[in-house]
């Protein structure tokens, strides 16, 4: 737990950093869009969009300070080695197709009705917006948790343990709620959205079957790791899975009456489908990747 008081702090620097900025950032871009029109749509988003925001840019920042705290002295020990192209390509087609099919089985069973583009050109910034957030996403998260948290952690304890752990840390940051609009926003609106955006797990039928989803996710990432010694499938396959975690929510519209349970909603990992095929995507991968030999000394 000593080696690990690092992660905390930065952890709790993001986390609370991120809060306390998110407000100064929104009123900042209000200002600007009062004068430039080209911010209108930054403007109009989600408070809490601006939290999600601030998370990021310092869960970015701070990586590198926290590869250094850590004493990481190669690249190997996280993961940032080849062959990139094909490991990186199989993953994602991997994860591309897996929560392809789950969407496709939700609009041929009735789960989620298709939206047609009424704006052909806002739909593809939309799809460019998409991949690029599942390019951006995945190398910072496969970064932290797959690379330097598994790397440091496995320097002591067994893959199981190790996976164990990630998975749940990795479950957890998210598996954030969507709260409703603040009515006005100050210095502490942040802290309190952040609070409503972690309340997800105060709802049963959220965390079954969604967050056992994450969490399954997050071990068929830590076992790419550890098979290929390299990060490459990793950030493929994530990739691939967060591509279809954006386009699923303006691609498709929930349909009358359907069964969420079974089908999920608009977050598409929230339902039994996704974790079945999740599960059986487990077993696949779990037979398709052997584990690397080492070398031979010369």
């Amino acid at each position: 737990m000593a080696a690990l008081r690092p992660l905390f702090l930065y952890l709790f620097a993001v986390f609370g950093g991120a809060a306390l900025l998110a407000p100064w950032l929104w009123h900042a871009v209000q200002a600007i869009a009062d004068t430039q029109p080209a911010f209108a749509n930054l403007a109009a988003q989600p408070f809490h969009r601006y939290v999600n925001r601030c998370l990021l840019v310092l869960a970015l920042a701070g990586l590198w300070p926290l590869v250094r705290t850590f004493k990481i002295q190669s690249q190997h020990e996280i993961g940032w080695q080849g062959p990139w192209k094909p490991m990186l390509l199989r993953g994602f087609l991997l994860g591309f197709l897996a929560l392809g099919l789950v969407t496709v089985l939700a609009l041929l069973g009735g789960g989620r009705l298709w939206q047609s583009p009424a704006d052909p050109l806002r739909w593809l910034r939309r799809i460019g917006s998409a991949a690029l957030t599942a390019a951006l996403v995945a190398t910072l998260e496969e970064m932290l948790f797959r690379g330097v948290v598994f790397g440091v952690l496995r320097r002591s304890l067994s893959f199981i343990a190790v996976a164990a752990l990630t998975s749940t840390l990795y479950s957890w940051v998210h598996f954030f709620n969507r709260p409703p609009r603040p009515e006005s926003v100050d210095a502490f609106t942040g802290i309190v959205t952040l609070g409503q955006m972690l309340r997800g797990f105060t709802d049963i039928h959220a965390l079954i079957p969604g967050w056992l989803s994450l969490v399954l996710a997050g071990w068929m990432l830590a076992l790419a790791r550890e098979r290929t010694g390299s990060l490459a499938f990793s950030i493929g396959l994530h990739a691939g899975w967060i591509f279809w975690l954006k386009a699923y929510g303006f691609a498709t519209t929930e349909a009358p009456d359907a069964n969420a349970a079974l089908w999920g909603t608009g977050r598409l990992f929230d339902g039994w489908l996704a974790f079945a095929l999740l599960a059986l995507q487990a077993i696949v991968l779990h037979r398709w990747l052997q584990p690397t030999t080492p070398a031979p000394k010369p």
